[in-house]
C-alpha cells in the first residue's frame, strides 16, 4: 500500500553526482526509474513536487519538471491537474500474488482465559487523561528520565497499592515495567545475580511463562503442588529453591486463596532460607464473595517482590506494570530495566497517573466488577441448567472459572467437540507442568464474553460437557 502524505511533500533520497560528467537530468531520470523498477517507489506513491525536489537536490525546477515530463511520457509517472505526481499503475515491480487471508470461523463464544472485556476499555477517559498529561507535561519529561519510571506515577501507584492492596509500597522502590513478563524477567535476572540458582512455581500455574523466563535468567525452575489451601510450603522447603513465584490472592488457575497459615509459613521459609517470594498480583481488583485479600508484600516487604499490571484492569495492550522491590534488590532491578529499554513510555505513564488521580480508574473498576459479576452469575446458571453434572470452582474472584468434567470425558475430545459447535474451550493441561489431561478440567474465561454469548455457548456444548 502506498504511503499517503498530507500537507508537505514527502522526502525522497536520490544521489546526484556532480563530478561524474553525466548530465544532471540524465542522472535524475535514471535514479527515478531505478527507484520505481526496484519497488522503492510503489504504484500510486506520491513524489515530491518539482519545486521541493529541486530544492532538495540543488537543481533547477525546470530540469526537474522536464524529467517528470519525460518519465510521464514513458509511462512511469502520472500527473493530474490539481493533484500530486504519482507512480503510474503498472510501472513498478510486479507484486507477488497475495495469498488468500484465511479468516477463522467466528465462534458463538470463546472462553479464552486471561482476557478482560476489551470492548469496555474506557476510551474516552484514556483520551482525556492523555490530553491532560500531554498538556501539563514539562518539557524535561520528554527526555529518557529515571529508568524506574515517572516519579508522578510511582508516587500515585504506591499510594493506590497501599490503599487498595495493603502493600508496603514505597515510590523509591517501585519500578515501572512493560507488563508482567518484563517484571518477572527483571526479578529473576536480579536474583540470579545474587546467587539464586533455582526458582519454584505453582503447579498448576504458568509453566511456560516461568520456565522460559527462568531459562533466560540462567535459572532452573521446578513445579510445586497446589492444593485447596494454596502452594504446599512443606514440599517447597524440601527443595534447594531460593525463590518462588506465587499468586496468593487468587491462585492461577485454581482460584484458591493462599491460606493464612500458609502465608505465614511461606514468609518464614523465605527468611529462614534467605529466599525471595515473587508475588504475581494479577487480578486482585475483582472480588465477589469474600473480603479482599491483601498483598503478601505488605507482610514482608524485605522478602517479597510484588508484580502488578493494568492488563486485567484496563487492557493488555497498554503494557504498563510495576515491580515493588525489596531494598536489597531495587538498584539491581533498576539497572536491568535501564539496560533493557531505558524506561517505559512516559506519556502513557502520565496518562495512567491522571486516570488514578481523577478517580476515573476506580470508577472503571467498580463498573467492571458489576459486569464480571453478572457474567459469572450467567455462567453458573447456564451450567446448572444445561450441564448440571459439571461442578465449578475458583469463582470468588477474577474472571475465569474451573469446570470439573466427568472422568469418562477426555479433555481434548471435549475441546474438539466444542470447536465443532463454534465454541472455544481451553483445558487445564496447558497449566500443568506435566501437560497431563487428567483429571479433566477446563479453564473458562468469561472476561471478554458477553452474557448472551455465555448462555448460547454453554447451551451449544451441553452434550460434550456431559460426556455425550
Amino acid at each position: 500500500m502506498p504511503l499517503e502524505w498530507s500537507g508537505l511533500s514527502p522526502d525522497l533520497l536520490l544521489i546526484i553526482d556532480r563530478d561524474s560528467g553525466e548530465p544532471l537530468r540524465a542522472q535524475l531520470e535514471i535514479r527515478l526509474r531505478d527507484a520505481i523498477r526496484t519497488g522503492r517507489l510503489q504504484v500510486g506513491e506520491r513524489l515530491p513536487s518539482s519545486r521541493e525536489l529541486a530544492r532538495m537536490l540543488g537543481l533547477s525546477r525546470g530540469l526537474v519538471q522536464d524529467c517528470y515530463t519525460q518519465l510521464q511520457a514513458e509511462g512511469y509517472l502520472v500527473t493530474r491537474v490539481g493533484s500530486a505526481t504519482r507512480v503510474a499503475a503498472g510501472a513498478g515491480v510486479p507484486s507477488a500474488p497475495t495469498p488468500p487471508v484465511l479468516t477463522p470461523p467466528s465462534l458463538v463464544a470463546d472462553f479464552k482465559w486471561g482476557v478482560p472485556d476489551l470492548g469496555s476499555f474506557p476510551v474516552a477517559d484514556w483520551l482525556w487523561a492523555t490530553r491532560e498529561a500531554a498538556r501539563a507535561m514539562p518539557t524535561a519529561a520528554l527526555d529518557y528520565g529515571d529508568p524506574r519510571g515517572s516519579a508522578a506515577l510511582r508516587e500515585v501507584m504506591a499510594g493506590y497499592l497501599r490503599r487498595v492492596r495493603a502493600a508496603a509500597a514505597d515510590p523509591e522502590r517501585t519500578v515501572i515495567c512493560s507488563g508482567y513478563a518484563q517484571g518477572l524477567g527483571l526479578a529473576l535476572r536480579a536474583l540470579a545475580r545474587t546467587g539464586v540458582r533455582t526458582v519454584a512455581y505453582e503447579d498448576p500455574g504458568s509453566p511456560a511463562t516461568i520456565t522460559s523466563a527462568a531459562a533466560a535468567a540462567g535459572l532452573s525452575a521446578i513445579p510445586m503442588p497446589v492444593d485447596g489451601h494454596g502452594i504446599d510450603v512443606h514440599v517447597l522447603a524440601a527443595t534447594d529453591a531460593r525463590a518462588v513465584v506465587v499468586t496468593p490472592a487468587h491462585q492461577w488457575p485454581t482460584g484458591v486463596a493462599l491460606a493464612p497459615e500458609r502465608r505465614l509459613a511461606l514468609i518464614e521459609w523465605a527468611r529462614r532460607r534467605d529466599a525471595v517470594v515473587i508475588e504475581d498480583d494479577y487480578d486482585a481488583e475483582f472480588r465477589y464473595d469474600r473480603e479482599p485479600v491483601g498483598a503478601l508484600q505488605g507482610l514482608a516487604a524485605d522478602r517479597v517482590i510484588s508484580i502488578g499490571t493494568v492488563s486485567k484492569s484496563l487492557a493488555p495492550a497498554l503494557r504498563i506494570g510495576w515491580v515493588l522491590c525489596p531494598p536489597t534488590l531495587t538498584d539491581q532491578i533498576t539497572e536491568l530495566k535501564r539496560r533493557d529499554d531505558r524506561g517505559s513510555p512516559t506519556l502513557d505513564q502520565l496518562a495512567l497517573t491522571r486516570m488514578i488521580e481523577s478517580g476515573r480508574f476506580d470508577r472503571h473498576l467498580r463498573r467492571m466488577r458489576t459486569v464480571y459479576a453478572a457474567r459469572r452469575t450467567t455462567l453458573v446458571a447456564a451450567l446448572a441448567e444445561h450441564a448440571p453434572e459439571v461442578s465449578v470452582s475458583g469463582l470468588a474472584a477474577g474472571f475465569h472459572a474451573v469446570a470439573h468434567i466427568d472422568g469418562s470425558a477426555h479433555e481434548q475430545d471435549v475441546i474438539a467437540a466444542a470447536r465443532s459447535r463454534s465454541v472455544g474451550l481451553y483445558g487445564m493441561s496447558a497449566c500443568r507442568s506435566s501437560r497431563a489431561t487428567e483429571p479433566t478440567q477446563l479453564v473458562l474465561g468469561f472476561g471478554n464474553v458477553g452474557e448472551r454469548a455465555i448462555t448460547a455457548g454453554i447451551t451449544a456444548i451441553s452434550a460434550p460437557l456431559r460426556g455425550r
